[in-house]
């Protein structure tokens, strides 16, 4: 039996595959493949849902194939029904020009582009799709499609209940002529996407065979790949805070969110997101899950997790800060620094506090920090040793609150993990 090709193998060993074509090893045994991911624009950055297919074309770079990040430009203003329960809101054209740029800079971060053989290209699908007149379309492309091969997509399927327009219903129709246009014109022969793209994958795979007249059972020119979607021991989505997504962009997800997102992963799934969302070698990993297995209390793995992630994402020299913002948060230790200090309030749950409440007592000041909801429970609390301020523990509900830090800043910790800045008012 012959070896498995070393992209598939890469994958396959990370848990990345959830369903290939029938051929794929084979073409893949013959030399390096162009493939491709399509990203939506509809956001002016790419999230956590992203980084699966991402990290797909990195592995296929690694493997000395040239990946393709198609941005859908033109897709984009229409919108892709699969996973949607409703319509979407269509963007104008300077929207998605801005969202496009975005993305170009948010992928540079994972993907060497440039001209050479196993470069990265980005093409925006706009440049093809936008010059389609509705006849010339209907005849090179909506032939192809009969009315029951549409209406049996899952995609489709889910939403004839609740109302699919005729712009959503059309979706696959232009991802799979991005598909053909790609194979013919740039010698892309496979698309990856995540699992419940598959649908609209294997139509672009259909319409190559129609177009290109190769008939049943002769043998495969394109090829599909799909990731499994990324899920929690819960059932849950990956990538989703209180606020809403994980985003790639620091403007709209601060990089000491982004960290302890993926420092606060079960220990269940850190394990699983070590092998798909990272390149560490399975000796690296392995390296780790022993560490975590010895001292799981200092989360090894998760550390390992959260500074890979942060550093791919926002870079090294950011990572390194949030890895010192973390431990000044959270080892219980003094924080006296004013810049950490403005940091952490910009980042965590704060108050303001005048010389009245300074001077009103400790367990006024736990109130007033919105640590304890009311004074029973923060009278408790200190009664138990449980709050401190300043590094100072609180032993009685009327001793003095410590002198502010830096002229400016009170740190309130109600228990290991309950952390309240306080910047006084000025």
């Amino acid at each position: 039996m012959p070896d498995t090709p070393p992209f598939l193998a890469e994958l396959d060993w990370r848990g990345l595959i959830q369903d290939q074509s029938e051929g794929l090893a084979a073409r893949l045994t013959r030399g390096p493949i162009r493939s491709y991911v399509g990203f939506d624009p509809s956001a002016g950055s790419l999230h956590a849902g992203h980084l699966v297919p991402i990290l797909g074309l990195v592995h296929l770079q690694r493997c000395g194939g040239r990946p393709v990040a198609l941005v859908g430009g033109g897709t984009g203003m229409i919108g892709d029904p699969s996973g949607k329960s409703a319509e979407r809101n269509l963007l104008d054209e300077q929207a998605v020009s801005e969202n496009v740029a975005a993305i170009r800079r948010q992928l540079e971060r994972f993907l060497e582009f440039g001209d050479g053989q196993g470069d990265a290209v980005l093409l925006d699908n706009r440049e093809w799709l936008g010059r389609y007149g509705l006849l010339e379309y209907l005849r090179d492309i909506g032939k192809h499609f009969t009315l029951g091969y549409m209406l049996s997509k899952e995609s489709v399927q889910l939403r004839l209940q609740t109302g699919i327009s005729f712009t959503e219903f059309s979706y696959m129709t232009l991802q799979a002529a991005d598909f053909l246009h790609l194979y013919r014109e740039h010698g892309v022969e496979m698309q990856m996407g995540g699992a419940d793209q598959w649908g609209n994958i294997t139509a672009g795979l259909e319409l190559i065979r129609r177009a290109t007249q190769r008939g049943e059972g002769s043998g495969s020119s394109a090829f599909a790949l799909a990731f499994p979607l990324l899920t929690s021991a819960t059932g849950a989505k990956f990538g989703k805070t209180e606020e809403g997504s994980l985003f790639l962009d620091p403007a709209r997800t601060s990089p000491f969110t982004f960290y302890q997102y993926w420092l606060n992963q079960d220990d269940r799934d850190v394990s699983t997101l070590l092998r798909r969302l990272t390149t560490m070698t399975a000796e690296e990993i392995a390296s780790v899950e022993v560490e975590q297995a010895s001292r799981p209390e200092t989360r090894p793995a998760q550390r390992a997790l959260a500074r890979d992630m942060t550093a791919r994402v926002h870079g090294a020299d950011v990572a390194r800060r949030q890895v010192r913002l973390a431990e000044a948060a959270y080892s219980g230790g003094p924080i006296t620094d004013p810049e950490v200090l403005a940091e952490l309030y910009r980042e965590l749950e704060h108050f303001e506090f005048t010389d009245i409440d300074l001077r009103g007592g400790a367990l006024r000041l736990a109130v007033a920090s919105g640590a304890y909801a009311s004074n029973s429970e923060a009278r408790r609390a200190i009664q138990q040793g449980g709050v401190t301020i300043n590094a100072e523990r609180i032993t009685a509900p009327d001793a003095p609150v410590p002198q502010p830090l830096a002229g400016g800043w009170l740190v309130v910790r109600a228990g290991k993990r309950k952390l309240r800045i306080g910047r006084r008012r000025s």
